[in-house]
């Protein structure tokens, strides 16, 4: 039976949703054949065995890491990974937890989705899901993500990147350098972040301000995004690594003025796959989500979301490494409708878990 740890929380502000998704694989996962050690990291960075379910203590309506857990460390020894737990009160004595198969790292944002925890992993020679530590950190940096697409020509909408020292520094520099480039409206988005947590749509070059310092509260980097007027979101998920399977389109239909953190988790957004669209953009989006996969150097599972204009064009907007696995995310939805179940997802992204 192979011993899989089930990595989720964390420090980043989306430790809920990670929860959410951990909790969700948790429900699926075939006991028979796999052996599930959950291990949830505090908000602080603790590492601690998860014995129970995996609820909000509070009972709030997200769930987060319970505090009351045992700390455990992951080690490289001569046999192989080991998970230990460690006697806090007691000299910080060890007790060994037994060996670690394989990983499913179920973490959203900064400090799990960026290859740091993937790196980890890899030091101590435990197989994983999903991307590497590149293509984990190109993916959830969105400055480098788009520089990396222009690198390979692919299209996408006009951005500006900005960090915070140039703000700072010179704040009506950067606005006048927007208004002269990227026609309003315009999304303000913290670079490394996920879960739509920290965007604002600007309208007014006057409001840019209020919305910068939000963003900055989350990263040093803020992209500014030219707003597709009356686009569609498009998304698809892709799983694979030498051979790539993709989904067909599926249409997000914001239960908001936009996809923010309210109409992902706690509104009632829909998505209708497959999308209606003309099936030449269904074409466009299937080899651009293979291009894009490709131009990071992902494996595993990503998601793939796109913008689609009045007329047809079509523009990728950001890749995700780790998307969300909660019963409303759009990835495991994807695949349902190609006739892949939850659990039968689950148990192809372990078997294809890599170094």
């Amino acid at each position: 039976m192979t011993r899989v740890l089930l990595l989720f929380g964390g420090r980043s502000s989306e430790h809920e949703i990670s929860c959410l998704s951990a909790r969700s694989v948790l429900d699926v996962i075939d006991r028979e054949d796999y052996e599930v050690v959950p291990v949830g990291i505090t908000r602080d960075g603790r590492w601690t065995l998860s014995e129970g379910p995996i609820d909000d203590p509070d009972g709030g309506p997200l769930p987060v890491v319970s505090e009351d857990g045992p700390t455990v460390a992951l080690v490289g020894t001569r046999e192989g990974p080991r998970l230990l737990q460690v006697d806090e009160s007691n000299g910080f004595k060890t007790t060994g937890l037994g060996p670690v198969d394989a990983a499913f790292p179920l973490m959203h944002g900064p400090w799990g989705e960026d290859g740091t925890v993937q790196g980890l992993l890899a030091t101590v020679g435990v197989p994983y899901v999903g991307a590497d530590v590149t293509a984990s950190s190109i993916g959830i940096d969105k400055a480098a993500m788009k520089a990396t697409f222009a690198a390979r020509g692919l299209p996408q909408g006009g951005y500006l990147a900005v960090h915070r020292s140039r703000w700072n520094d010179d704040p009506s520099g950067v606005s006048d350098e927007l208004v002269s480039r990227l026609p309003a409206p315009w999304f303000t988005k913290p670079a490394r972040q996920g879960s739509s947590i920290g965007i604002r749509k600007v309208s007014l070059v006057d409001d840019l301000p209020e919305a910068m310092h939000e963003a900055y509260t989350y990263d040093d980097v803020v992209v500014i995004e030219q707003g597709i007027e009356r686009a569609r979101e498009i998304e698809v998920g892709l799983l694979g690594d030498e051979v790539l399977d993709v989904t067909r389109p599926g249409e997000v239909l914001p239960s908001g003025e936009f996809y923010d953190f309210e109409a992902k988790y706690l509104g009632h957004s829909d998505l209708v796959i497959p999308a209606d669209i003309p099936q030449p953009v269904a074409d466009r989006i299937d080899l651009l989500a293979r291009r894009a996969y490709r131009a990071i150097g992902c494996r595993g599972l990503a998601r793939i979301d796109f913008f689609v204009s009045p007329d047809g064009e079509v523009l990728i907007n950001e890749i995700n490494t780790i998307p969300g696995f909660t019963p409303s995310s759009m990835f495991p939805r994807l695949w349902a409708a190609e006739g892949v179940t939850y659990p039968q997802l689950v148990a192809r992204l372990l078997a294809d878990a890599a170094l």
